[in-house]
């Protein structure tokens, strides 16, 4: 048998020949033993082990080299990998966790391919409603589509007519409404624009039904705030979905203050299987809760606010330097001033708070990085771009050298790249969704995927970081091929620079004595099979604090 005086003395040499310094493993303390398996550590000096060695504390007492498989089960619980893949757990920086629940909860239009299709799904939806019910979905994106624009209140009048009809974009930042619901909430041709929102119009000057940004608030009264009972439902089932892709933590954006006691409440029930770092609304109470990181738990951290300068790409409401290519007529829209900006960031420098903020055009992150030089504020802040998409190529330097987080999502890129060169032209794209080259300069970027805009696939996201590819294999003018990341960076993006992100990096993102055991498991090796292949992948574990959240084939698996 190997007694746990032997597997500690194979520990101490294993970690010794890596530079680390475990601590031998005290005798009366059961240990958990992942191996039989390949394990990819994220160290540069030792990229694979053989067993990973976990104490009842959920922390990594060591990794070894090759040890016996006569384990005595009095002494430690063996978890057989079964030829398997193992990596540091994957944290996806950048996600809306209720939102993620919510599309499974709710109707998913995720995938429709046309106009025609989306009407035929809503017609499906009305039968059987009663008249003035709220036909309410989310998930269209019109890129690809045939019709080659968005929907209208003119697709949907006719098979509406009598129930209100919100139908919100991918992005989250435009919508379509029919005309049932335009004149619910009394907008007419006449309606004026919202600060930083648009009501689109046709040549004729009509109201379309497409509301961007800060327009579509005025339908809001039309939906029936979920109460407390159906946030905890979205948030668990967001956690449920994203544990079975292999997510073990999630940086939580926009989260609004009333779902921290909920978020509280469903972790010690067990019911969030994930770690947090929770990004709030920008409010007094969100300011509030985040300076004083009340609400929190060891797997919920509540200590940052989220900012908004400028819309999506795809609505034209990204602010850009200069206008649209495929709409001279507009530059974007602005969702907050300089002076409000500077004043958040120096309420937050004085409170602690950290900062997330939202850009997309090349104005937007100018802006950013103009007013955090001005403020002297020093990169121990890690304060964060949430976007980082389209940079003047003169700014793309800036972000490291002022020690700004990039936070990034990797699929914006392949599906967006379809309909980028006409928004932007191909001259602008040398400067979007340069991964590389922040990275090359000197700036941590931090990988997410910004679900429920995405799909929300750990795999969909390193593929696209490695192929810069969309899914089908297809890359056209203006993909910048010299943007991919190695297989090794990709893996950084949603591990060690997650970790760092969220001031973590003690505790996260790679697999070594200390750490906590959060792992995520997939069947096929992320590091070596060619990149089509990374889509085929299926997670067999996902382990958080050494506690399997999910395991395929299991009932949690189900």
């Amino acid at each position: 048998m190997l007694r746990i005086a032997s597997l500690a003395l194979a520990l101490t040499l294993a970690a010794c020949s890596a530079g680390q310094s475990p601590e031998p493993a005290e005798p009366a303390q059961k240990l958990t033993v992942f191996t039989g398996g390949t394990i990819y550590t994220g160290i540069a000096d030792l990229p694979t082990v053989d067993a990973v060695v976990v104490g009842e504390d959920g922390r990594i007492v060591g990794t070894a080299p090759p040890l016996s498989e006569d384990w005595d089960e009095a002494e430690i619980e063996l978890v057989d990998l079964k030829g398997a893949y193992m990596y540091p757990g994957f944290t996806d920086a950048h996600a809306h966790l209720m939102g993620i629940g919510q599309r499974e909860l709710t109707l998913n239009l995720e995938g429709t391919s046309s106009v025609a299709e989306l009407v035929s799904k809503i017609e499906a939806e009305v039968q059987g409603k009663a008249p003035g019910v709220l036909i309410f979905g989310r998930g269209w994106i019109e890129t690809g589509w045939p019709e080659g624009r968005m929907p209208m209140a003119a697709d949907l009048d006719p098979i509406t007519p009598d129930n209100p009809v919100i139908l919100i974009r991918a992005d989250g930042h435009a919508m379509v409404v029919n005309t049932a619901t335009m004149e619910a909430v009394g907008i007419t041709d006449e309606t004026e624009n919202p600060d930083g929102g648009a009501i689109e119009r046709d040549a004729d000057g009509h109201a379309t039904g497409i509301l961007i940004d800060n327009a579509m608030a005025l339908v809001a009264p039309l939906r029936t705030k979920p109460d407390a009972a159906a946030k905890a439902l979205a948030l668990e089932t967001g956690a449920k979905v994203y544990v079975s892709r292999g997510w073990t933590g999630v940086h939580n954006m926009s989260v609004g203050p009333d779902e921290a006691p909920i978020m509280l409440e469903l972790a010690g029930e067990g019911k969030l299987p994930l770690r947090l770092w929770n990004a709030f609304d920008a409010t007094e109470e969100g300011m509030a809760l985040a300076a004083a990181q009340d609400y929190e738990a060891p797997t919920i951290t509540n200590h940052a606010i989220k900012l908004y300068m400028d819309g999506a790409l795809g609505s034209r409401g990204a602010q850009l330097i200069k206008p649209y290519s495929d709409r001279p007529d507009t530059s974007g829209l602005s969702l907050i001033t300089n002076e409000d900006l500077a004043d958040f960031m120096k309420r937050s420098d004085e409170s602690g708070i950290q900062v997330a903020i939202h850009a997309i055009g090349d104005l937007a992150n100018q802006r950013i990085l103009d007013i955090y030089e001005a403020g002297g504020y020093p990169p121990e802040k890690r304060w964060r771009i949430e976007h980082t998409q389209i940079l003047a190529p003169t700014d793309i330097a800036r972000v490291g050298a002022l020690g700004l987080i990039a936070s990034m999502q990797p699929s914006h890129a392949i599906g967006d790249l379809h309909f980028a060169p006409s928004r932007l032209g191909i001259d602008r794209l040398a400067g979007a969704y340069a991964w590389k080259a922040l990275i090359d300069d000197g700036a941590v970027v931090a990988g997410g995927s910004d679900a429920p805009v995405e799909v929300g696939s750990p795999l969909i996201e390193f593929y696209a970081a490695v192929a810069r590819k969309d899914l089908k294999g297809f890359e056209g003018e203006g993909w910048h091929p010299e943007q991919k990341l190695t297989r090794e960076q990709a893996l950084a993006l949603f591990t060690t620079s997650a970790a760092y992100a969220a001031f973590q990096e003690d505790d996260l993102g790679t697999i070594e004595a200390g750490k906590l055991a959060d792992f995520t498991v997939f069947d096929i090796d992320l590091m070596t099979v060619p990149e089509a292949e990374i889509l085929d992948a299926k997670t067999v574990m996902t382990v958080v604090g050494c506690k399997i959240v999910y395991e395929a084939g299991t009932a949690e698996g189900q």
